[in-house]
């Protein structure tokens, strides 16, 4: 009797648990290349990027040229004169180290930039995502475009052009 019991217990929770769950999966690069906002703020960022760039690689260059200068003016600078124009190089390196570090440092100004332009977007993503596994009573909604995990998944399951029309981006 408490076998049967039992099994008949073990079984209703494994037919409770088993209830269908509702998934889908979301491609998160299809639906961020079809907006075009992303796309501009992706613009925005290499320009700041290359610009900053450009700036630390001249920086660099100067302290390059200064050291050579120094090196072949070796043999002829005083002891003192040596000293000095080697402060002025290691200063000069110093700096273009910290300009690197405040453009593309983990809290320099291309992280901040990135942050301003592409958290607004990415919360709207986020919105769409939430409200239609809300209307649609997913319980999960992966994204197989950063999931390395998921070998196949049905076509039928990818919710990424309904997530582009609650963005107003229809595909």
């Amino acid at each position: 009797m408490k076998k049967v019991l039992l099994i008949a217990i073990v079984f209703a929770a494994c037919a409770f648990g088993a209830s269908a769950q509702k998934f889908a999966l979301v491609d998160m690069e299809y639906i961020l290349k079809n907006v075009p906002s992303y796309e501009m703020a992706n613009e925005q960022l290499n320009q700041f990027s290359l610009r900053w760039q450009k700036e630390v690689e001249a920086i660099t260059r100067e302290a390059e040229t200064m050291y050579k200068n120094y090196q072949a003016d070796l043999v002829f600078l005083t002891d003192e004169q040596k000293k000095q124009r080697e402060t002025e190089i290691v200063a000069k390196e110093k700096e273009a180290v910290e300009l690197r570090n405040k453009y593309f440092g983990p809290e320099g100004d291309l992280y901040k930039k990135r942050q301003s332009l592409m958290k607004p977007i990415q919360d709207d993503v986020y919105n769409a995502i939430k409200k239609l596994a809300e209307e649609r009573g997913y319980q999960a909604i992966f994204d197989r475009a950063s999931s390395t995990d998921i070998v196949f998944a049905s076509p039928r399951i990818d919710v990424s052009n309904e997530v582009l029309d609650k963005l107003g981006y229809s595909k």
